[in-house]
């Protein structure tokens, strides 16, 4: 086809198609449903807005929390209005647009937001401070063995590389106080010591840990610590300012809901200048944070969703999703916790868990666990056979339902009578 044939047969498209771009404001679609007047009313209403598949109950939402209807529409918009825009986009707002969401995370996690920037997932941010410190031979490092394998794999790296010497705890599934806690990290220090891992909230478990008095009790001996804030954004209250911690990392695809690959890392402004950049940056200040931010090309779209998933959960309000969460954990895990063969991982207190639980049974293998409760009971969950830890990592989510729970537990009693 030549030119003037092309541009004739494009003349005749626009005349039966007009011009309809994307609403590049995808930010003014508000929710439109009436979640109820009550709280039963309220949850079932949350449930609406997450599209589930039928096959099984998911008890597994600690690795990845479908993102609700609200916010997955909106983030389809700026999928398509960042690929309507192409390369002006990335070429003129993205900076101000990351800039802007940005802080309004810090704001949610009680920070300054000099003192944060967007990455991909909690193993990048923390990552990028185990692999960016200025390590040198001999230098200690502590954490436990319940702490995230990719976090101990990184550590194992860098003993290889500067001769750092790993010093590892074991944490108890059911602490006797926050002191006993404390002294097993107080216990690994001497002068060597430079970087203390902690987790805020133990992945395989569930267990919250004392954060603030850890980091209390390290600096006091010259130690910096770095939390592992993982499953805590968008599940309970963090203020970050209010730990005295050094550095903290989260996923945002968890407990915020945020679509697949996002997470957050704060430095302390006293900090930011010793790490060293993962990925090169351009010449910049040592203590602007931005400098160890360079990712190159990424998915920008979901920068912008994170401030969508940020609307949805202060739709539902903080503390009431902590206050459900807890609920649906202590629903099953206490009809649970005396009966015969079972197995309860995580601490009894209020206080020291949330959503996530940890339950096994005598005789079973976690992973046969896991298997038997999917193909036979159609519930989907994940085993956990390591660090003084063997059961199922149970997770909830918002849209869960007694009934679901319920449905859980009944497995758990058969399975237990059977061993």
């Amino acid at each position: 086809m030549d030119k003037r044939a092309f541009l004739k047969s494009m003349g005749k498209m626009v005349a039966i198609t007009p011009f309809m771009p994307y609403n590049l404001n995808a930010r003014e679609i508000e929710f439109q449903r009436d979640y109820g007047n009550n709280e039963e009313e309220f949850w079932k209403g949350i449930r609406k807005d997450y599209l589930l598949k039928p096959e099984y109950i998911n008890l597994e939402n600690g690795y990845y929390n479908i993102t609700p209807q609200p916010t997955m529409s909106r983030f389809l918009e700026h999928v398509k209005n960042i690929n309507y825009e192409g390369s002006y986009y990335m070429r003129t707002v993205q900076w101000e647009n990351k800039k802007r969401v940005t802080t309004r995370l810090a704001a949610l996690v009680g920070c300054p937001s000099d003192q944060l920037i967007i990455t991909r997932n909690t193993t990048e941010s923390l990552d990028l401070i185990i692999g960016g410190y200025p390590w040198n031979e001999n230098d200690e490092a502590i954490f436990a063995e319940q702490d995230y394998g990719s976090m101990q794999d990184h550590f194992a790296l860098i003993a290889k590389r500067y001769g750092v010497v790993n010093k590892i705890v074991s944490l108890p599934n059911h602490p006797v106080s926050d002191d006993e806690l404390v002294a097993l990290y107080e216990e690994q220090i001497t002068p060597n010591t430079k970087l203390i891992m902690v987790c805020h909230m133990i992945n395989i478990t569930g267990q919250i840990l004392p954060v603030r008095k850890i980091c209390d009790m390290a600096h006091k001996h010259g130690v910096e610590v770095m939390v592992d804030g993982a499953h805590c954004i968008g599940h309970i209250q963090v203020k970050i300012d209010d730990l005295n911690c050094d550095y903290y990392a989260s996923s945002l695809h968890k407990w915020l809901s945020t679509p697949l690959g996002a997470g957050l890392l704060y430095v302390a402004s006293d900090k930011i200048s010793k790490i060293w950049p993962l990925l090169a940056e351009h010449d910049r200040d040592p203590n602007d944070i931005t400098r160890l931010n360079h990712t190159g090309t990424h998915p920008v779209y979901t920068d912008l969703a994170i401030e969508d998933s940020i609307d949805y959960l202060e739709m539902i309000g903080l503390e009431r999703k902590e206050k459900r969460l807890r609920f649906l954990q202590r629903y099953w895990s206490e009809k649970l916790r005396n009966v015969k063969n079972i197995n309860v991982n995580t601490p009894v207190e209020d206080y020291r868990s949330c959503g996530i639980a940890n339950v096994g049974i005598d005789k079973i293998a976690p992973a046969d666990l896991a298997k038997i409760l999917f193909y036979e009971f159609y519930i989907f969950t994940v085993a956990i056979d390591s660090a003084n830890v063997h059961g199922c990592r149970i997770t909830p989510n918002v849209y869960t339902t007694t009934k679901e729970l319920d449905t859980f537990v009944e497995a758990m009693n058969t399975l237990a009578s059977r061993a």
